[in-house]
């Protein structure tokens, strides 16, 4: 009965195989004449994926340190966020947010949570603030408060560094999975020791406290002095590597490729009271930087 049975189910696919075959069906329906469809599916035009990364996001938030706050940019030892390269509604800073909002839509839909004296480890809790309200741009700019320290040796590690980025992206991408990450380099804090020293003013001011670790003893140039400063610029750069490789790996999230690292800041982009922080013509220059990144057809 087993071996009838085998042979009889074999006989049956023989015979719906066959039927199939006569009738011109395939495994995708094609038409019961035998005919194949190809032209006219040649012919449909294929429906364009969804860019992953929007050139003209509707809405900002901003997540940072001083200079996002546009500390020392318009009174002395103060915040300014008016002028602040990402948000700000000054026009001879052309804002980040203005540009692409417009200046109603800045004014409406771009929000600046940045802290004066923020390090890597503060930008967790600065994430979940911005995501709290669903914007489609979140700017970040932090990282010259672990390498500006009382020395060289109380700067942030490299390892801190990464864990304390990756976790606040990890904050970001839990409540907002498809929102567009801006991230800007770290600037060289090495150049702008090198920009400011010629001014005594700015020398005098630097001893209140102002970065001692790159800053301290500006007119040092001993062994000693200058070894203390390569290791702060050696920490920077390790810092916009951990940016660049965090980053990349999130489909959503654009570095500026060293953009900012690598601008030549000199006396007029630097505040005029500290001889450190971005002064409006240095904020304008940063938005230009942010625009052209995250405008860009390609990162």
């Amino acid at each position: 009965m087993r071996k009838r049975s085998h042979r009889a189910r074999a006989a049956l696919a023989v015979v719906a195989a066959a039927v199939l075959s006569t009738a011109g069906c395939d495994a995708f329906g094609g038409g019961g004449d035998g005919t194949k469809d190809s032209g006219a599916s040649a012919s449909r035009p294929s429906p364009r994926p969804t860019p992953v990364w929007n050139r003209s996001p509707d809405s900002i938030a901003a997540v940072g340190d001083s200079i996002t706050r546009g500390f020392d940019a318009c009174t002395v030892l103060s915040d300014c966020p008016e002028v602040s390269w990402a948000t700000g509604s000054d026009a001879k800073v052309d804002s980040l947010a203005v540009r692409l909002l417009g200046v109603t839509g800045a004014a409406e839909r771009s929000w600046n949570y940045a802290v004066t004296g923020a390090r890597m480890a503060d930008l967790t809790e600065q994430m979940a603030q911005a995501a709290a309200r669903a914007p489609q741009l979140v700017t970040v700019m932090i990282g010259a408060n672990d390498a500006c320290r009382s020395s060289a040796r109380a700067m942030t590690s490299v390892a801190s560094f990464r864990t304390d980025f990756e976790e606040s992206l990890a904050t970001l991408r839990a409540a907002l999975p498809k929102t567009q990450v801006y991230v800007a380099s770290v600037p060289n804090l090495k150049r702008l020791w090198s920009a400011g020293r010629t001014n005594p003013l700015g020398k005098q001011v630097w001893k209140l406290g102002i970065c001692p670790s790159m800053l301290g003893d500006a007119d040092d140039l001993t062994v000693r002095a200058t070894l203390r400063r390569d290791k702060v610029q050696k920490r920077v750069e390790a810092y916009n590597t951990v940016l660049k490789d965090v980053c990349a790996k999130d489909r959503r999230c654009r570095f500026d490729r060293n953009a900012v690292f690598d601008y030549r800041f000199d006396a007029e982009q630097l505040s005029h009271w500290d001889w450190f922080h971005p002064s409006r013509n240095g904020q304008a220059r940063l938005a230009e930087i942010a625009y052209r990144t995250v405008t860009a057809k390609r990162p």
